[in-house]
């Protein structure tokens, strides 16, 4: 007997997800367990397994259509089977400021548009982003017309209601009066807009929508902007120490621990380090308080095909040399994989990138909020540098040399804070034996 693929549930906050890709085509047969489709949300991109064996009767919802979590999106059954009697009628919506359609069934009366409550419309038609713009912005939802599914307010309602509220006040008017929680970030749709054309007349041109990932990456990027006061500091470290001890000990690691031993392990340990000693470069700003996070959640970014993710090694100051290596080969694996689930790319408490592995001398990352910091990592070379002696001798050699920087947030970490955290690294990674010998 036929039954129904629905659109999985990919996390708390998801409320709907964009159809990527159909590995297979209607009559096609699968096995449980092979992958069937492709979804991206505004979280993660995943691949999503069948969960049984059989052949897909039919898809009822085409690639680059966005549908809220629960949406039929196929049927499965037998060979010879027929599609079922038709699902619902489906409502076709057009968003006015993007162009993008979104199809999904009609819904049950229960949650059809005529139930107008406030409680109603908080659950069923906005999703946590949009709830959050319009806590504050002070805009009651029950105020914005929605266009999307069953008139849910989509972030496009909202952003175009907030520039209707900018463009409406009289000249010379402050944006104050909008009741805006002590500690918010300030969202201004209209400083996004563009005050000049993004191509002339003319002009030979290729546009392309963003995806899902990128728009996230987009709207985070400018917010942490705006959020934190962005500071930087750049230490240079010689990592021949470390070199000495990943080409000693890397077979008997990888024998030991299942996994190879790159330079990034190390990295990681030593902030652990830096962390413990330093535990506002491990907090959050709420408002006026510092919350002090108690674990260590080390986001490790991760460059894809696609876009970037942060996948985080949870309680990472519990792990040594080896779990951590398992850890970050693990999840940067499943990152290219799409095998991520949305609560491994959350939770982080602070961020470590990368950048150095395409030749990179030194970068200066933009803060992954709600941390307050994140070290950027220059790439390892070979150069000159003065060595001293014992007896105050100085002699010229070739080392592992490489840049790393930190970014902070000066609304709570001083330049002086930041610069002894790093020194706390750069010691670790020139003199620890870190539990290999």
């Amino acid at each position: 007997m036929a039954f129904d693929i629905i659109m999985p549930q990919m996390g708390e906050s998801i409320a709907e997800a964009t159809i990527l890709k159909w590995h297979r085509s209607a009559g096609e047969s699968i096995r449980k367990d092979e992958t069937l489709y492709e979804i991206s949300t505004d979280k993660v991109d995943a691949e999503i397994p069948s969960p049984a064996e059989g052949v897909l009767i039919e898809i009822l919802v085409p690639v680059n259509t966005t549908v809220p979590v629960g949406t039929v999106v196929a049927r499965l059954g037998k060979a010879d089977e027929k599609p079922a009697s038709p699902i619902p009628a489906v409502e076709t919506v057009a968003s006015k400021t993007t162009g993008e359609t979104r199809k999904s069934p009609s819904l049950p009366v229960a949650s059809s548009a005529g139930d107008n409550s406030l409680e109603s419309r908080l659950a069923t038609k906005s999703s946590p982003l949009v709830r959050k713009m319009a806590e504050a912005h002070g805009v009651d939802l029950l105020s914005v017309k929605g266009t999307g599914y069953l008139g849910r307010v989509t972030k496009e309602d909202m952003e175009k209601h907030l520039a209707e509220m900018a463009s409406s006040q009289p000249a010379g008017s402050s944006t104050a009066a909008v009741n805006i929680p002590a500690g918010a970030p300030n969202i201004s749709p209209t400083m996004a807009l563009p005050s000049t054309p993004v191509f002339a007349s003319g002009e030979r041109i290729k546009s392309e929508p963003m995806s899902r990932m990128r728009k996230a990456i987009s709207e985070n990027m400018i917010a942490s902007k705006r959020t934190s006061a962005h500071v930087y500091t750049v230490f240079e470290i010689d990592m021949t120490h470390v070199a000495t001890l990943r080409n000693r000990h890397k077979s008997s690691f990888e024998q030991a621990y299942g996994t190879k031993l790159s330079y990034m392990p190390f990295i990681m340990a030593a902030a652990i380090k830096a962390l413990r000693a330093f535990p506002i470069v491990n907090a959050s700003v709420d408002g006026d308080s510092i919350v002090y996070k108690q674990d260590i959640h080390l986001g490790i970014a991760v460059n894809l095909d696609w876009g970037l993710l942060v996948p985080v090694i949870k309680n990472a100051d519990q792990m040594n040399l080896g779990g951590l290596a398992r850890g970050l080969n693990d999840l940067a694996d499943r990152a290219r994989t799409k095998q991520l689930k949305p609560e491994e790319i959350q939770g982080g408490t602070f961020t470590i990138t990368n950048p150095g592995v395409y030749g990179d001398l030194f970068g200066l990352p933009i803060i992954n909020q709600p941390q307050v910091a994140i070290q950027g990592i220059g790439g390892i070379v070979k150069r000159p540098a003065v060595i001293t002696a014992a007896d105050g001798t100085d002699t010229i050699a070739i080392r592992q040399m490489m840049l790393s920087s930190l970014t902070f947030d000066h609304r709570i970490i001083d330049g002086s804070v930041a610069d002894q955290f790093m020194s706390v690294v750069k010691r670790e990674l020139e003199t620890s034996a870190f539990g290999l010998e």
